[in-house]
C-alpha cells in the first residue's frame, strides 16, 4: 500500500530572477563566469541592521553570520539556479543565531520584499525578521525553525527521510556550528544520518559545518576541549568529509559546493560533510582577532562608529551611498532620557551569594555552558577558578555532571538560559532527585526578558515543565537581593540537609535579562518558601512572580491614585511557599486576586496558586495576566511583548479596577473575615454569622426579604411577557 502525504503547498517564496544588487563574479569548475552576491555588501546590511536593532535596545550577533557569508552566498547561487529551489533542495540553517546574516544575503539577491527598508526592522515587534530563524512568522523564508543550537539539524533529518519515503529527487543541505556539534541532539543525528544512508532509507545529504573553534564565551578548546577528534570521527561514522581551509574564498567555497551535492546525488549511501575553517567575525580585524568572535555586535547604539566598520570591510573600493545614507541615519541620536532610579542585574546577585557560600566552607561548584557571563556565574568562576568547569554548548550533558559531582558531596551550580535548561535540562533534572543528587540550577533570561532573541528563546512553560517534580523547588526571582539571599540559604540549607542523612533538594533559580531594582523595599523577610508583601491594601491582591513584580507595583501606585488600595504579594517560591500566609493576605484584601506572569496560563503561577488556596478553602474572585497559548517573537525590549499580551502595569490595573468594584454576589468574603477575625474555621464562620443574624430584628429581616421578592417576582412577570411577545410573532 502506498503512502501518500497530506497536500500541505510550500510557503517558501520563489528565486529572484534578476543579478544581484551589487555582484560579484566568479568562476565554476568549468570556467564558466557567475555572478554572486557580494560578500561585502551583505556583511554591511548585517552590521546596518544589528546597528538600527540595538539603537532600539536589542542586542545582535555578528561574528557567526560574517563566518558563513562565503558559504552561503556559493549556496544561495546554487540553489537559486531554479526558480522553484524548494523542490530541488531543503535548506535547513542550525545555526541560528546567524539567521541574520541570511537576511542580509537574500536582501542583496532581491529574495521576496527583503530590501534595506524591510531591514531596517530586524528584531522589532512588527518586522518578520526575527533574532533567531521563525517558520511561524515568516514561513517565506524559513522552512523550519532554530535557535537552541543543534534543534534544526535533526529535523533536517526528518526532511531527507520523508523525500526518501516520497521518492522525491531533492537534496537537504544543512549548515552546523561547531558549538552546536557539541549537543547530545547533534552527536546522535551525526552518526543516525550515515546509518540510515548505508540501509538506503535517507535521500542525499549535505552537512556544512562552520569549525572556528568559537563559542560565546571564548574559544572552545580552551574553555572547554577540543572538538577535532570528533570532527575527526565523521570519516569513521560514515560521512564522506571534504575539508576547506579557508571558508572565505568564495571561488573555491563555490566549487566545492557545486562537487559536494552533486556527489551526494550520484551515491545517497554516501551523506557529505564540508569542514568549512570559518572565521568567526570575519571581515572586521578587531572582531577576527577576538576570543569571542565578536559573538556580539560590537558598537554601541548609535556609535559613529560604524562609518570605520563599513569602510574597513570595503578596503580601497569606495563604500556604496546606500550603506552611508543608512549610517548616517542609525547615528542621529535622540534626546537622552532621565535613567530614574539605579537598577542592575538580578545576576549579580546569584555570584555574591555562590561566593559567601564558599567563603563560609561550603564545596560549591560551578559547571557551565557557555553562558556563564550571561547567568551571573562568572564572577564566581573569576574568584574561585578550580570550583568550576565549562562542558562546552551542552545542557543535558552539564546537568548530569553536576548530578555526578552532587553524589560525590559537593554542591553543582548549573547555569544557562531558562529555554534551554528546562528542555534539554529536564530529564537529568527528574533523574538528579530519583538519585538523591540535589543541584542548584541558575536559569536565566525568562519568559519575554529575552525579547530581541525571538521565539525559540523565551521560556514561556519555564515554571510548569519543573514544577511537578519531586523534591525540586522553583525561586523566581525579581532583585538581585533575592538572589544573593535565597541562592546563599539554598546552599546552606542543601548542606545541612545531606549531612544530616537527608536527601536533600535541587533549587531551580530563575530570573530575567534586564536591569531591575536592587531591592523592592527595604526591611522585607528573605525566608526561604516564604512570599512577600510588598504593599498594603484591602481592595484587591496583586499577587506577582519575577521579573513582572515591578508592573505589579506600579499598578498598586496607578491604582491608589483612583482611590483604589492594593496589597502586593511577590511569590517567587511558585510550587513550594507557605500558602496559609498569602491566603490571608488575599482575605485582608477583600479576597479579590490578580494574578501575574509572564508564563502561559496552563499549569503556571497563577494555577499552582489558586488550586492551592482552593484547597484551603479560599474563596475569592479571580482575573489572570498570563500568556495564553501563543508563541513569543522579536522584540526590542520586554516591555513591547508584556503590553502586547497584557502583562503591563496598565492592564493589571484594569482588571484590579474591576474586581475592587464589583459587587460581592455571595458571603464568601464576609465569611473569610470573620474566620481572620476569630480564628475559627469555615464551619465556625458560618454559626458565628448565623448568631450575628438572630440579633437582627425578624420585621426588619421580613422587609427586606419582602422587596427582594417583589423585584424577582416584576422581573420574571417582565420576561415572561417578552417571551409571550415573540411567541405570538
Amino acid at each position: 500500500m502506498s503512502l501518500k502525504p497530506l497536500n500541505i503547498q510550500t510557503k517558501l517564496l520563489n528565486a529572484p530572477t534578476a543579478k544581484p544588487l551589487f555582484p560579484v563574479k566568479i568562476k565554476d569548475a568549468k570556467g564558466n563566469e557567475i555572478d554572486l552576491a557580494n560578500p561585502k555588501a551583505t556583511r554591511s546590511l548585517l552590521a546596518l541592521m544589528d546597528l538600527a536593532a540595538v539603537n532600539g535596545g536589542a542586542a545582535c550577533h555578528w561574528g557567526g553570520p560574517s563566518a558563513m557569508t562565503e558559504t552561503w552566498t556559493a549556496l544561495h547561487g546554487i540553489m537559486f539556479k531554479h526558480a522553484d529551489w524548494y523542490n530541488h533542495f531543503n535548506f535547513v540553517n542550525d545555526i541560528g543565531h546567524a539567521e541574520n546574516g541570511i537576511y542580509a544575503l537574500r536582501a542583496v539577491l532581491g529574495f521576496g520584499d527583503l530590501s534595506i527598508e524591510t531591514l531596517k526592522g530586524f528584531r522589532s515587534l512588527n518586522s518578520k525578521l526575527t533574532g533567531h530563524g521563525e517558520s511561524h512568522l515568516y514561513p517565506e523564508g524559513v522552512l523550519l525553525s532554530n535557535g537552541p543550537l543543534a534543534s534544526a539539524f535533526p529535523q533536517a533529518q526528518g526532511l531527507a527521510v520523508a523525500d526518501k519515503v516520497l521518492g522525491n529527487q531533492r537534496v537537504t543541505v544543512c549548515s552546523l556550528s561547531d558549538g552546536a556539534a557539541m549537543e547530545g541532539e547533534a552527536k546522535e543525528a551525526m552518526s543516525a544520518i550515515p546509518g540510515l544512508a548505508q540501509a538506503g532509507k535517507i535521500n542525499p545529504f549535505v552537512l556544512l559545518l562552520s569549525d572556528n573553534n568559537t563559542k560565546l564565551s571564548g574559544r572552545i578548546d580552551k574553555d572547554a576541549f577540543s572538538m577535532e577528534p570528533s570532527f575527526k570521527a565523521f570519516k569513521t561514522l560514515g560521512w564522506k568529509v571534504v575539508e576547506v581551509e579557508d571558508a572565505h574564498d568564495l571561488e573555491k567555497v563555490y566549487q566545492v559546493l557545486e562537487k559536494c551535492i552533486e556527489d551526494a546525488k550520484s551515491n545517497a549511501k554516501k551523506p557529505v560533510c564540508i569542514w568549512l575553517k570559518t572565521i568567526k567575525g570575519y571581515g572586521i580585524k578587531a572582531t577576527a582577532e577576538a576570543t569571542t568572535g565578536g559573538h556580539g555586535f560590537p558598537l554601541k547604539a548609535y556609535d559613529e562608529k560604524i562609518h570605520d566598520f563599513l569602510k574597513e570591510l570595503w578596503g580601497d573600493e569606495e563604500v556604496p551611498a546606500e550603506f552611508t545614507a543608512w549610517a548616517n541615519e542609525l547615528t542621529v541620536k535622540p534626546e537622552k532620557k532621565s535613567s530614574g532610579v539605579a537598577k542592575e542585574k538580578i545576576q549579580v546577585g546569584i555570584s555574591k551569594g555562590l561566593i559567601r557560600a564558599v567563603k563560609a566552607g561550603y564545596p560549591v561548584f560551578s559547571i557551565s555552558s557557555d553562558l556563564q557571563g550571561s547567568t551571573g556565574t562568572s564572577a564566581f568562576q573569576s574568584e574561585f577558578k578550580e570550583h568550576s568547569l565549562d562542558m562546552g554548548v551542552a545542557e543535558s550533558n552539564m546537568i548530569s555532571t553536576a548530578i555526578g559531582m552532587s553524589k560525590a558531596g559537593f554542591i553543582p551550580v548549573v547555569d544557562t538560559f531558562a529555554a534551554f535548561g528546562v528542555t534539554k535540562g529536564n530529564l537529568p533534572l527528574i533523574m538528579s532527585s530519583l538519585s538523591q543528587a540535589p543541584v542548584i540550577a541558575v536559569f536565566s533570561h525568562t519568559g519575554f526578558q529575552d525579547a530581541a532573541d525571538g521565539a525559540s528563546h523565551q521560556s514561556l512553560t519555564y515554571m510548569s515543565a519543573l514544577a511537578s517534580v519531586p523534591h525540586l523547588n522553583i525561586v523566581n526571582l525579581s532583585t538581585s537581593r533575592e538572589a544573593d539571599e535565597y541562592i546563599y540559604q539554598a546552599v546552606e540549607k542543601i548542606a545541612k540537609d545531606r549531612e544530616a542523612g537527608l536527601d536533600g533538594e535541587s533549587y531551580i533559580f530563575f530570573l530575567g535579562r534586564e536591569n531591575f531594582v536592587s531591592e523592592n523595599k527595604e526591611g522585607l523577610d528573605y525566608s526561604l518558601h516564604q512570599a512577600q508583601k510588598l504593599t498594603e491594601g484591602r481592595d484587591v491582591a496583586i499577587v506577582a512572580t519575577g521579573s513582572v513584580v515591578p508592573k505589579a507595583l506600579k499598578a498598586a501606585e496607578l491604582l491608589s491614585q483612583e482611590g483604589i488600595s492594593a496589597t502586593v504579594i511577590n511569590h517567587p517560591f511558585v510550587n513550594n511557599t507557605d500558602y496559609t500566609q498569602i491566603a490571608s493576605w488575599i482575605k485582608n484584601s477583600s479576597c479579590k486576586v490578580v494574578t501575574v506572569e509572564d508564563h502561559q496560563m496552563i499549569a503556571g503561577m497563577g494555577a499552582q496558586l489558586t488550586h492551592q488556596l482552593k484547597l484551603l478553602g479560599v474563596e475569592f474572585d479571580l482575573i489572570s495576566h498570563a500568556v495564553k497559548g501563543e508563541f513569543g517573537q522579536s522584540a526590542y525590549t520586554a516591555d513591547e511583548l508584556y503590553e502586547k499580551h497584557k502583562l503591563d502595569e496598565l492592564s493589571i490595573v484594569r482588571s484590579a479596577r474591576e474586581l475592587a468594584q464589583k459587587k460581592t454576589k455571595n458571603i464568601n468574603v464576609l465569611l473569610g473575615l470573620v474566620e481572620e477575625k476569630f480564628g475559627i474555621n469555615k464551619d465556625e464562620a458560618i454559626k458565628k454569622l448565623e448568631d450575628i443574624i438572630h440579633l437582627i430584628e425578624a420585621s426588619e429581616i421580613k422587609d427586606k426579604a419582602t422587596k427582594t421578592a417583589g423585584m424577582l417576582f416584576n422581573t420574571a412577570h417582565s420576561i415572561l411577557d417578552q417571551v409571550k411577545s415573540k411567541i405570538q410573532k
